[in-house]
């Protein structure tokens, strides 16, 4: 496995980490026992993974839980990114200082740590990434108190880590980025230059970029929040870059493994954390490690987004 440096920070990550927002999520997508859970968990590790991101409410705190047994004696061989903002029980928000010293508190509990190598706003409103708020205190006191190692935020778009980079101290973020929402890329050269560690959310676009959907396909769950018409757009899309991929020279592997390889073709990429479900799934992902998208071919697909944008004016719903 690969791994990369996380910014400024001591910390060394595999550049495919594992997303465990499905851990022990007993949903739409079917149920996950908690012994296949720990089996996942413990073939990453020996695959060479040691970035693990969870989240208070993942599966309503499950995925912490499953997390801490699955570490427990291999604390010091892995990197744990948790997040503060939802609620474990319902997901709702609370970005208060109180709110942010219980959840703190009880992540560390359920993962049986006592500290996070790193703690993230969860998709916070915009006003908590600017760094005079109070809650940036908090994560620096927290930080002397050596329950954190590190900090910064989750986001989704250029604007928003531009003000997190302007205003904040923060040495980690979080982007969604991937082939179908790039409009983080736009934020490159000023992460690059404050040197902040960069984490790739959502890198297969829940699904899309693994090729399992299509203009006919039905969804339940998180992701009923698509029309018809945006399902039909997203799978349009989809072929577009199935085209310019299958027209490369160079193009080899499977479209996950190449749209994880598209991510890791940027140098300001910490790490992406695919979602695993499965242990094939998990082979998939990390079968991505090492890869790179020519620039070439990097380049074409920057520029198949800006058609499909429009420049950036009409961006993919989310």
């Amino acid at each position: 496995m690969h791994k990369r440096r996380l910014g400024q920070t001591e910390l060394e990550v595999s550049e495919v980490g594992f997303g465990a927002w499905q851990l022990g999520n007993n949903d739409a997508w079917g149920r996950m026992t908690d012994k296949q859970a720990l089996r996942l968990v413990a073939a990453a590790i020996d695959l060479g993974c040691n970035l693990f991101d969870t989240a208070p409410n993942y599966a309503f705190s499950n995925s912490e839980r499953l997390l801490g047994r699955a570490l427990r004696g291999k604390r010091d061989q892995v990197v744990v990114v948790s997040k503060f903002g939802h609620r474990a029980e319902d997901g709702s928000e609370d970005f208060s200082i109180e709110g942010f010293w219980e959840s703190l508190h009880q992540s560390l509990s359920r993962l049986q740590t006592d500290y996070l190598d790193v703690l993230l706003l969860h998709t916070p409103p915009r006003h908590l990434l600017n760094g005079e708020h109070r809650i940036w205190e908090a994560l620096a006191e927290a930080q002397t108190q050596g329950k954190i190692r590190y900090y910064g935020a989750s986001v989704d778009f250029a604007d928003q880590v531009k003000l997190l980079l302007d205003t904040s101290d923060a040495q980690v973020v979080e982007v969604l980025f991937n082939i179908l929402h790039q409009d983080a890329r736009r934020s490159f050269d000023q992460i690059g230059n404050n040197d902040v560690g960069v984490i790739v959310k959502v890198p297969l676009d829940s699904g899309w970029l693994s090729g399992k959907y299509n203009a006919s396909s039905q969804f339940s769950g998180v992701r009923a929040r698509w029309s018809a018409a945006q399902i039909s757009q997203r799978a349009q899309a989809v072929d577009q870059i199935q085209t310019t991929l299958a027209q490369e020279p160079s193009s080899q592997g499977s479209l996950p493994e190449q749209a994880l390889a598209y991510l890791l073709s940027y140098d300001e990429v910490s790490a992406v954390i695919p979602g695993v479900r499965s242990l094939e799934q998990l082979k998939s992902n990390i079968a991505s490690a090492g890869q790179r998208l020519p620039l070439g071919t990097r380049h074409k697909l920057e520029l198949l987004w800006d058609t499909l944008t429009d420049n950036r004016r009409s961006l993919f719903p989310w």
